[in-house]
């Protein structure tokens, strides 16, 4: 999924195929979110108005990266999720013991379901420090893109966390659901208040 071209992957995204969805797209809107964190402090590496963060930008640049492939990757991986969720909706339930088996199966394929848009909001999470790091350290001439990543990085989040909701919502373990429920929220209490700060404090220093 992630080698496609983009025109590709969005013909995909806009077809009736069941995949790549909501998730897919989350987790390439976290991974736009990280490399703009990793093209600030690119900017920002060599320039002598920055030389006493050089180790910082380096160090951000290198981990943007990171985040910017595992959120790639996790577009596969959410992809790979959905194949047998949607599969066990199809499952025969005819009889007492064909709905025992399908409802194990499901509640099984719904949380891997709910566990990959989980780890995407955790590493968007890690991404909004970077861009939160930047916005002081970061080369002036770029800060406005220290802005746009953490818009995106905010709505990685939040569509991520439609993704774990929507399924919990199915889910027949409660204590399993709540687990997810409470995690998505926690991060979501956490990054979204910090990606609209960041986007603030960029709008102000860019803004006449």
């Amino acid at each position: 999924m992630r080698d496609k071209s983009i025109e590709q992957f969005t013909q995909e995204l806009w077809s009736s195929a069941p995949v790549p969805g909501g998730g897919g797209a989350s987790a390439l809107v976290g991974a736009v979110g990280a490399a703009l964190a990793g093209m600030v402090a690119n900017l920002t590496k060599g320039k002598k108005k920055y030389e006493n963060v050089q180790e910082d930008v380096i160090r951000i640049a290198s981990h943007a990266a990171s985040l910017s492939k595992s959120l790639l990757e996790l577009i596969e991986e959410d992809a790979e999720v959905f194949e047998p969720l949607s599969q066990a909706y199809s499952l025969p339930k005819d009889t007492e013991e064909q709905r025992e088996a399908r409802e194990k199966i499901l509640e099984e394929a719904l949380e891997k379901a709910c566990s990959v848009p989980i780890k995407i909001m955790e590493k968007c999470l890690e991404a909004l420090s970077l861009l939160e790091e930047l916005t002081e350290k970061g080369t002036r001439i770029a800060i406005s893109d220290v802005g746009v990543g953490a818009t995106f990085i905010e709505a990685a989040l939040q569509g991520a966390s439609l993704n774990v909701f929507i399924n919990t919502k199915l889910m027949r373990n409660p204590e399993k659901a709540g687990e997810f429920n409470k995690r998505a929220q926690e991060i979501l209490d956490d990054g979204i208040p910090r990606a609209e700060a960041v986007f603030q404090k960029v709008l102000s220093l860019v803004k006449v």
